[in-house]
């Protein structure tokens, strides 16, 4: 760590201690991502992304507040085992942390699909504000000690979150990768083919749009019709959501967090995304920003170790605000 609070983190060994057996459709994940683009990680996460099981067989699932919510627990574990809830970004889903969950096997690790989101798509109303999405992480944590992490959107979920509790409240640390912060005006100067799709926006069309910005016309069309269907499906919680943070005041003021904060970013990001976390830590009273070596705003899927130590790192920073004192390493 750098006396400006700046770390560089690469893929490493977490030191779990134990990985769960491995199922075909993530080694299907895992290889396309880590090989050259031939359109094999869009078939896997095709794959992944149409699996009527999901995340079954990972651990227990509930659905409170209507939401579909997965609990990894490991052998032994007890009252004093940190908890780590992950929260996904926009147009994405719990399954998307599956390497890792993979990676935290010695941590009680909480994963659910956001509100109009794959399994949680019958859950409604839609949250129209940030406020909403915030009232079903609390409903998911319940009360109990949590270490939050959040990726993209989740990260302002996350943010938020910490700021409605207080330093004495339910989420004892927060890690945000890359949260969007579109109020801020660097965030602006993305230029015009990045403009977030508005309400007026047909919700299926503007999340095939927003779909294949991400991985190029070729990646969408590489994806069967289910898998189209899926995205498409999802649209109306990505419109909304995204139009949630968009208008009015900033959603939440990071100087009055009291509670430990983390930041990510990937070294190789858009400009944007990394402008958009170094000034959420340059504005966060104590935070530190983490740097994840070649990666890009998908870290969670293409660097696990690394990801998997950002959240480890996090544990141990939440450790002084009531979880155990030494969080497994």
């Amino acid at each position: 760590m750098s006396r400006s609070g700046h770390a560089r983190v690469t893929a490493g060994n977490t030191g779990s201690g134990r990985e769960r057996p491995v199922r075909a459709w993530e080694r299907a994940w895992e290889r396309a991502w880590d090989g050259a683009w031939d359109g094999a990680w869009v078939r896997a996460w095709a794959q992944m992304a149409t699996s009527p099981s999901g995340l079954a067989g990972w651990g227990v699932m509930d659905r409170p507040s209507g939401l579909a919510v997965t609990t990894e627990r490991p052998p032994g574990a007890t009252d004093a085992t940190p908890l780590v809830v992950l929260v996904h970004g926009s147009l994405d889903r719990s399954t998307s942390f599956a390497r890792v969950m993979r990676r935290l096997t010695d941590l009680v690790v909480v994963t659910y699909d956001r509100r109009g989101y794959h399994r949680s798509r019958e859950a409604l109303p839609l949250n129209t504000t940030l406020d909403g999405h915030v009232d079903d992480l609390l409903s998911v944590i319940d009360g109990r000690p949590a270490v939050v992490i959040g990726h993209s959107y989740g990260g302002d979920v996350a943010l938020a979150a910490a700021e409605r509790c207080g330093p004495d409240g339910a989420v004892t640390s927060v890690a945000a990768f890359e949260p969007p912060v579109p109020w801020l005006d660097l965030w602006a100067t993305r230029g015009a083919s990045s403009s977030p799709p508005g309400l007026g926006d047909d919700p299926a069309l503007a999340a095939e749009r927003f779909f294949r910005r991400i991985v190029g016309d070729d990646g969408w069309e590489h994806l069967p019709e289910r898998a189209k269907q899926e995205r498409r499906a999802d649209g109306a919680a990505l419109v909304t959501e995204l139009a949630a943070i968009r208008r009015g005041p900033p959603p939440f003021d990071v100087s009055a967090l009291g509670v430990p904060v983390l930041y990510g970013r990937g070294e190789r990001s858009l400009p944007h995304q990394r402008g958009g976390a170094t000034w959420l830590a340059e504005h966060t009273p104590g935070a530190e920003i983490v740097e994840i070596a070649g990666a890009t705003h998908g870290a969670h899927l293409t660097h696990p170790d690394a990801f998997a130590d950002f959240v480890r790192l996090a544990v141990r920073r939440g450790a002084r605000r009531g979880l155990p004192a030494r969080a497994p390493s």
